[in-house]
């Protein structure tokens, strides 16, 4: 392997570029993070609560959803962006760059999501819920103050899994030019044998994904101690 250093990357050609592309990879990868992890939750719970033995059973929203969840999250990303691209063009009007990559982005993270977080809420003691339900406490309330809070060391540390998986996302983005730290490295590293580049854009990746388990493993481990 090639080991290149950060200061052997032509910074007065390509410095600019490069902190757009780190911008643009922050942006799409905190945008789809905030709303996959909303409409993934959302999924979670349904699939959670709707199960056999759930708070709110319901054998034909469960199917439904555990269908449509095993139906998106198996199509490799690249080809999902092309599948849905009368989607895109509905809600971004084009399918081409960043927001046309998020909304694909979006679309794979929160199915994938949603099964990461229903396996963290199955998880939960059934006898914490049962006492809930012993009180008389709603299917409404004990999802907000037993089941998401018993669950929410292990849900930061699925959100953390789904930040470095929409990271990967980013990256796949840019060949549907959507800019990145993934469009940089093939454009001026791989496509202009520039190794330099790409292992200057490997290097910042690692750095962003290293930041966010750190985050999320503290987060998740000061929450789990309460």
């Amino acid at each position: 392997m090639n080991t290149m250093t950060l200061a052997q990357m032509d910074w007065d050609r390509y410095g600019n570029t490069f902190q757009k592309a780190i911008f643009e990879t922050l942006y799409m990868v905190s945008i789809t993070l905030l709303i996959s992890s909303v409409l993934g939750l959302i999924i979670g719970l349904l699939l959670y609560t709707t199960r056999k033995g759930g708070i709110l059973q319901n054998s034909v929203i469960y199917w439904v959803t555990n269908f449509l969840v095993n139906f998106i999250r198996p199509i490799p990303f690249i080809i999902l962006l092309t599948a849905i691209g009368p989607l895109t063009d509905l809600v971004v009007q084009t399918r081409i760059g960043t927001d046309a990559a998020i909304v694909g982005m979006v679309v794979a993270a929160t199915f994938g999501a949603a099964r990461i977080f229903e396996q963290n809420l199955v998880a939960i003691d059934p006898g914490v819920i049962e006492a809930a339900k012993a009180m008389g406490a709603s299917p409404l309330k004990i999802i907000f103050t037993v089941i998401i809070p018993e669950a929410l060391g292990p849900l930061i540390l699925g959100f953390t899994f789904m930040f470095i998986a929409i990271v990967d996302m980013s990256a796949m983005a840019g060949y549907i030019g959507a800019g990145g730290l993934g469009d940089f490295a093939i454009v001026y590293g791989y496509r202009s044998f520039n190794d330099a580049v790409t292992w200057t854009t490997v290097a910042v990746i690692i750095v962003i994904v290293q930041i966010a388990q750190l985050g999320g493993n503290w987060l998740s481990k000061k929450i789990m101690r309460r």
